[in-house]
């Protein structure tokens, strides 16, 4: 009789945020249901961030957010925990409508320990993608870690509550040293709620 081999559990960020109510509920609320339905599913939630009020991204595209983040364990690959939130945002009547528009729920995989996918030169490729080209352009295979991940406050700040020391495999920094290397003006819109 054999052993059964242990898979070692491999940690993730997932980025949270919603800027419309649903079913009568306000996005925090939202969110907090959202994070439930993670656990609900196999997710092992290890920290959860604050809930952070956000301006809308990009500006004038609809009413703020609420933002969070949840570092998690899990023994799935990357891709079947991205299948995973995908469900969950439709459970949440999340509509793909247009890019970076408003939404009942927003779960973006954000890392995944130190892997870096598909391959160096497809990240790359994403994360020098100029800003006019990536309103228009998605990938259609899953990118990490998020290629707009070091630009954006709405994630990086959340992010700083549950894994400030996670290195970014490419840019070589942390999170406390990209988030100290934003514009203070857009860590200042991150306000905690």
């Amino acid at each position: 009789m054999g052993f059964e081999v242990d898979k070692s559990l491999s940690k993730a960020v997932i980025a949270l945020g919603a800027n419309l109510s649903l079913r009568g509920n306000g996005p925090k609320v939202t969110l907090e249901q959202s994070l439930a339905a993670m656990a609900e599913a196999g997710l092992v939630i290890r920290a959860t961030s604050r809930f952070f009020a956000t301006p809308c991204f990009p500006a004038g595209a609809g009413p703020d957010y609420v933002n969070a983040a949840v570092l998690i364990e899990s023994d799935l690959e990357p891709r079947g925990v991205l299948d995973l939130l995908h469900r969950i945002e439709h459970d949440f009547e999340r509509a793909r409508e247009q890019r970076w528009g408003m939404r009942t729920l927003d779960l973006d995989l954000i890392c995944w320990d130190d892997l870096v996918l598909p391959d160096g030169a497809e990240y790359h490729r994403w994360l020098t993608l100029p800003p006019e080209e990536q309103v228009n352009s998605a990938p259609e295979q899953l990118i990490l870690p998020h290629p707009r991940l070091q630009d954006r406050a709405f994630v990086l700040v959340p992010m700083a509550d549950v894994a400030p020391d996670w290195r970014h495999p490419v840019l070589g920094r942390t999170v406390t040293q990209m988030v100290a290397a934003l514009p203070s003006g857009d860590v200042a819109e991150v306000t905690p709620l």
